[in-house]
């Protein structure tokens, strides 16, 4: 058995997130949401930090549900600024509004989990990195889908954030080859 990625360090909360979420396929329009917010809100943050307040950000922010989130205003702005346990920034937590609203439109339509999945023909890519300094910050797809996004009214989703989202969500699959988690999600 191989060791794990070793970006997760030994903190029980990040590998349990290494080991039983980052690259596993995520097709849940809801949970996407959550997702592709909760990296906009790591700009500029590790996503330890992020991780660590990842329940405080599901209560404030309703469980992530993109329909109530759309119909927020200032009140809810100022409530959320108010809220120690998130990362209080009125520019993300605008975002994450125009975000749901976004995501109604898309959701809509083609359907917030068909969209995303699109970019890699619906099927995870699994990419044979040696170690973590083999895997790119961003890749042609993510610029591709940064650029979708932002047409549709997405923000604080460029090309870092949405590859660090899809590797998150499992669209590619970035465990160094020799993480036993690597060899599970390519099976």
């Amino acid at each position: 058995m191989g060791e794990r990625c070793s970006w997760c360090g030994e903190d029980p909360l990040y590998v349990a997130y290494h080991d039983d979420e980052w690259g596993a396929p995520e097709r849940d329009s809801r949970a996407l949401f959550e997702k592709l917010v909760l990296d906009g809100f790591q700009a500029g943050l590790s996503w330890i930090t992020i991780l660590r307040k990842r329940e405080a950000f599901r209560h404030a922010f309703a469980g992530f549900d993109p329909h109530l989130i759309a119909a927020w205003d200032e009140a809810d702005v100022l409530r959320c600024l108010a809220d120690a346990g998130i990362v209080r920034h009125r520019g993300k937590i605008e975002a994450a509004i125009g975000n749901a609203r976004a995501w109604q439109q898309v959701e809509a339509g083609q359907g917030f989990t068909d969209f995303l999945w699109d970019f890699v023909d619906g099927v995870p890519v699994h990419n044979a990195r040696q170690t973590l300094a083999d895997i790119p910050a961003q890749t042609p797809t993510s610029v591709a889908l940064a650029k979708a996004l932002k047409a549709r009214g997405f923000r604080f989703c460029g090309p870092t954030i949405t590859y660090a989202f899809m590797q998150a969500v499992g669209m590619v699959n970035d465990h160094v080859v020799t993480c036993p988690a690597y060899a599970r999600l390519a099976a």
